[in-house]
């Protein structure tokens, strides 16, 4: 007589583990490549049983936008503003450079999450009791915003990680060409884009471009020229 193999069982379906897998999906293949026949197929569940958590795909997409935003570290009044600032741009770019597929979509839900909330909340309160004005807080709000997301939708499409890889890309544009064809190839871009060609093939080609300090470069331009604002 033989002992009966304990049979697997899978851990029941809940909103939390269906939004996560579909997290998951996403940061694999894109959110466009996600569809509840996958995330069924990823959860070994069937299709039809998913609407009991999440009824919709856009209801499903502000619970993966929300636990992104879980991941951002809230600002604190513990530390100067301009610090907590900091710390949360850094923080955010972290988290669109692990979930590519949120950038453009975080703030543009119509049902922002708690995570989202707390966030904003976070960030107008610092603001606030740094001493901002209520109009000089949106301003800094919405500049800093502009600029953090703006950054992560450059870097989503790069074809590159590093400045290494930067510097690759760079050389690579003319490795197909043959010494002469190369020198020829770049005299006439010289000539005809003298500051393009400088910056590309003069710098980037030689030493790369680093995407973390010029992010931390301009963040810290718009960090200093608001604390002129409201220290005047």
């Amino acid at each position: 007589m033989t002992d009966a193999k304990p049979s697997l069982e899978r851990a029941p379906l809940s909103k939390e583990r269906v939004v996560r897998a579909a997290l998951a999906l996403a940061d694999r293949g894109g959110f466009e490549s996600l569809t509840m026949r996958r995330l069924a197929a990823e959860l070994d569940a069937g299709a039809m049983s998913l609407y009991h958590h999440v009824p919709n795909k856009e209801e499903l997409l502000d619970g993966m936008i929300d636990i992104v935003f879980g991941e951002i570290e809230l600002p604190t009044t513990d530390v100067d503003w301009r610090t907590a600032m900091r710390r949360r741009a850094l923080s955010t770019r972290a988290a669109l450079n692990r979930h590519r597929w949120a950038v453009g979509l975080m703030e543009g839900r119509m049902r922002p999450g708690p995570a989202s909330l707390r966030l904003h909340d976070a960030v107008l309160g610092c603001l606030r009791e740094a001493g901002f004005s209520i109009e000089l807080t949106i301003q800094a709000y919405s500049v800093q915003d502009a600029y953090i997301y703006g950054f992560a939708l450059q870097e989503k499409h790069l074809p590159f990680e590093d400045a290494a890889g930067g510097a690759a890309v760079a050389q690579a544009q003319f490795e197909d060409y043959d010494a002469l064809e190369q020198e020829r190839q770049l005299g006439e871009l010289a000539q005809s884009y003298p500051y393009l060609a400088e910056v590309v093939l003069g710098h980037v080609a030689r030493v790369g471009y680093d995407f973390t300090e010029a992010f931390e470069y301009g963040l810290d331009l718009i960090l200093d020229a608001l604390e002129q604002r409201r220290a005047g």
